[in-house]
Order: structure tokens, then C-alpha cells, then sequence
């Protein structure tokens, strides 16, 4: 196990910074969060919300066409994609990061999309939710991660616990979180960032560190897709994918702290996570 570190305001200001003047949108980060299924469109809605509200210039949905017309009324920012179209693949290399699994579905026809995404794209992909147990339930003990260090893994302990034993091994409740987590890493090579209070994050090479904000009313159905858009935007804006990682755990937390101060712990909701991230992030820039 390797000597964990802490993820604390210091260090987030050095790697998010306010932004130049000049910048315009296609500098900010080209987002594609491949997420959402008919009965699960809340889910995409919270992550391309997220990625829209922690900096991304532009945000495109991969989603049924049925869900079309609740993402863009719910999102009217973001643009939509038929994700049973071809089409959409032949251009994600004009992305800067890709979202993948957040309300999705598991079914081997969408680990066959995930498995060839990553043969298609070579930038940043964070996957999470069902995109993690697809590659667990089809994916030969996710072999399709290998050699790929720029994949954020973010399960929660549950998730984790599927990852663990697609690689053979024992689950979180007997290894603990960091040696857990740090396993899951070390064997895919992937970031992996293992939610839940003092959120993990560490990578392949041994680099490990605990996560400082957030709060138990931030245990909500939809808090997870929230932080898959945050990380997914960090990453799209060529921050590397384990300060994506680190950094976008403690945005997403102290965006938690914000909306349990602001509502209190029991009746906060995941969209006021995500709705306090602007405010989040002008305390961390200063504007």
C-alpha cells in the first residue's frame, strides 16, 4: 500500500486557475457524455449538466432518440446525439473527453459501444455506473483498459466490489478502500477514484490521496452522474487525468458542502449539488 496523501484547497488552486480573456468556447473543453436510456434520462441530464456548469464549452449527449426531448429542454445547452447511429462514433475524436455509463443500461450490445469508443478515442474517458459493470459483466476482466492510463474509473463500493472480482480478487470489505482501490488501478491501469466518505483517488504508479469536502447528504440517487460530468469537463480542459480526478472529487464535495449549508443534509438533492458548482467554482478562481 502506498503512503496516501490529502486533496485539500491548496493544491486544487494549482490546478484549476481563471481562465484568459480571450478564451472562447471550443477552447473550454468539447465534452460527449455517452449516458442515459429510456426510464434513466435523469441521469444524462445530470452529468451534461455538471460537465455545462463546471466549465465545459461545449457538451454532446449520446443518448436514444426517444430521450431526445428531455435532455433538450432539461439541458437546452447541451446537443443531442442518437447513440444507435453510427454516425456519432466516426466523430468522438473531435471531443476532448468522453463521460461514459451514468443511466446507460448493461447489456453486451452497450459493452460492445464502450469497447469500441476506447479503440476510437485516445484522449480522457471517465467511466462510471453501468459503463463499469459492463466491463465487468462482458469484458474478460476488463482487458480493454490495458495500456490505456487515461481512463478515470470512479465506482462506488458496490462497483468496485464487481471490478474486484472480474480481476480475482477479494472485495473492499476485507482489503479496505485504499488497498482496494489502489488494486483496481494497479491491474487495469486506470485512475481510480472510489467514492464514498473520504473519497479515494489514486493511480497506477502509486500516487494515492483522500479526499477532504463533502458530507453524508450527499449519499442521493444521481450525486455519482453529477461528479462524472464534473470530472469528465476538468479532464476535456487538458487537466491530466488524475488531477481531473482529484480535483473534480473536491469540487463535487465542497459543491455538497455548499448545498448542505445552504438546504441541510436530508433534503438535498443532486441537482443542488450540481446547481452550486458555478458558485463552487468562483470561490476556487475567485470569479
Amino acid at each position: 500500500m502506498s503512503e496516501t496523501g490529502l486533496t485539500t484547497l491548496s493544491y486544487v488552486n494549482t490546478v484549476i486557475r481563471e481562465r484568459p480573456r480571450e478564451i472562447h468556447k471550443g477552447q473550454c473543453g468539447r465534452v460527449l457524455i455517452v449516458a442515459g436510456s429510456v426510464g434513466m434520462a435523469g441521469a444524462c441530464v445530470l452529468s451534461t449538466g455538471a460537465a455545462l456548469r463546471c466549465g465545459a464549452g461545449l457538451v454532446k449527449a449520446a443518448v436514444p432518440e426517444e430521450i431526445f426531448p428531455i435532455l433538450q429542454i432539461a439541458v437546452p445547452q447541451a446537443t443531442c446525439t442518437n447513440v444507435s447511429d453510427r454516425e456519432f462514433l466516426r466523430s468522438v475524436s473531435v471531443h476532448d473527453a468522453i463521460g461514459i455509463g451514468p443511466g446507460m443500461g448493461v447489456s453486451e450490445k452497450k459493452y460492445k459501444l464502450i469497447e469500441e469508443i476506447l479503440s476510437l478515442f485516445d484522449g480522457p474517458v471517465v467511466i462510471d455506473a453501468d459503463g463499469i459493470t459492463n466491463l465487468c459483466r462482458f469484458g474478460k476482466k476488463t482487458e480493454i483498459l490495458k495500456g490505456r492510463e487515461n481512463v478515470v474509473l470512479t465506482p462506488h463500493p458496490g462497483e468496485c466490489d464487481r471490478l474486484l472480482d472480474a480481476l480475482g480478487l477479494e472485495p473492499v470489505s476485507v482489503m479496505g478502500r485504499v488497498a482496494a482501490a489502489e488494486a483496481v488501478s494497479d491491474r487495469t491501469g486506470a485512475v481510480v477514484l472510489l467514492k464514498g466518505a473520504d473519497t479515494v483517488v489514486t493511480s497506477g504508479s502509486g500516487s494515492t490521496y483522500i479526499n477532504t469536502t463533502g458530507n453524508p447528504g450527499m449519499a442521493t440517487g444521481g450525486s455519482g452522474d453529477v461528479l462524472t460530468g464534473v470530472i469528465t469537463a476538468l479532464a476535456a480542459s487538458g487537466i491530466a487525468p488524475l488531477d481531473a480526478a482529484r480535483a473534480g472529487a473536491f469540487v463535487h464535495g465542497m459543491a455538497g458542502d455548499l448545498a448542505a449549508g445552504k438546504l441541510g443534509q436530508w433534503g438535498m438533492t443532486a441537482t443542488d449539488i450540481r446547481d452550486q458548482l458555478p458558485v463552487t467554482l468562483r470561490g476556487i478562481v475567485g470569479k
